[in-house]
């Protein structure tokens, strides 16, 4: 099945959103009372699975090509004690689009391009506020140099003044600019205000062509929250109804810890279902949460194999 992308967007699908907040907090406690995996004999499997599924990310003024060797090196090899078990790695690697070349040439070298994609933020990281055109340019910079993936930051003010339509229309301009690279596009939820806006900002985005919708910069002051994430969630469920495709998820921002992170797992398998807990359809954007959950994991293991 070929994907259609519409020239210009139908508003209707927009009319008559409402989000009961206080009914999704209430999913959210129901959900996690209901699949406690963090009590379970198979929370190991869990916390590897959410190895598997992280963009390995650093996103700071210092970085160097050396960080970037660094960065790649560990997500080739995340679980070093565990190499002779668990063969396994990150999903990808996620940088500034001046570090794509690096970070490409590294991946490259070691053989798993085919493994481990090369991420790269861009349109004007994390604000958005830049002219489209400047956006736009770095969007085809970072796929010229070897990014796979573009993570895209929306105008958040777009969607606060309810601009739906130009929304979408820079939506669909950055998803050409991409080229054969998935479009991950970052909807920044904790300054959009309301749930409803979540919702309409995520279904914009989709049919605009976003491969994946994603929860945050990580910059802003509220990042990745389950409730967010059930109502993306939703819309994604909604929007594969009507169209017959897959749109995947990217929490990042605020996953600190294993329960963090295998909560969202948990989120996505109940809501999507476990067809959508791979790489293919699922990320958690982080830096520091890796070393956690290796140190998890490695406790619970102790040296034991097998463990589960």
């Amino acid at each position: 099945m070929v994907r259609v992308i519409a020239k210009s967007l139908d508003t209707s699908i927009l009319d008559n959103v409402h989000v009961d907040k206080y009914s999704v907090e209430a999913q959210i406690e129901k959900i996690l009372l209901k699949y406690p995996v963090h009590e379970s004999k198979n929370y190991v499997q869990w916390l590897i699975k959410a190895v598997s599924l992280i963009d390995l990310t650093t996103l700071s003024g210092d970085d160097t090509r050396s960080n970037v060797t660094r960065l790649c090196a560990k997500a080739a090899n995340p679980l070093p004690f565990l190499e002779e078990k668990v063969k396994t790695r990150t999903a990808a690697v996620c940088v500034y689009p001046n570090r794509v070349g690096n970070a490409h040439d590294v991946i490259n070298r070691m053989k798993l391009t085919k493994e481990i994609q090369v991420a790269s933020v861009a349109t004007g990281f994390p604000s958005g506020l830049y002219p489209l055109h400047t956006r736009l340019q770095e969007i085809k910079y970072a796929v010229s140099m070897g990014a796979t993936e573009i993570d895209v930051v929306l105008d958040r003010s777009l969607v606060l003044m309810g601009k739906w339509e130009t929304l979408y229309q820079e939506v669909l301009q950055m998803k050409q600019e991409c080229s054969t690279a998935h479009l991950k596009v970052i909807l920044g939820v904790g300054e959009l205000g309301t749930y409803e806006n979540v919702y309409n900002a995520s279904m914009v985005s989709m049919l605009a062509g976003a491969d994946f919708i994603k929860t945050s910069t990580g910059k802003e002051a509220v990042n990745a929250t389950l409730p967010v994430g059930l109502v993306m969630c939703r819309a994604i469920r909604n929007f594969y109804q009507q169209t017959g495709f897959k749109v995947g998820l990217k929490p990042a921002g605020g996953i600190k810890t294993s329960r963090d992170a295998v909560n969202w797992l948990v989120l996505v398998h109940t809501e999507l279902g476990p067809e959508w807990l791979t790489p293919q359809l699922f990320r958690i954007g982080a830096s520091s949460l890796l070393d956690v959950l290796a140190k998890d994991i490695k406790l619970t293991c102790n040296g034991i194999w097998p463990f589960f």
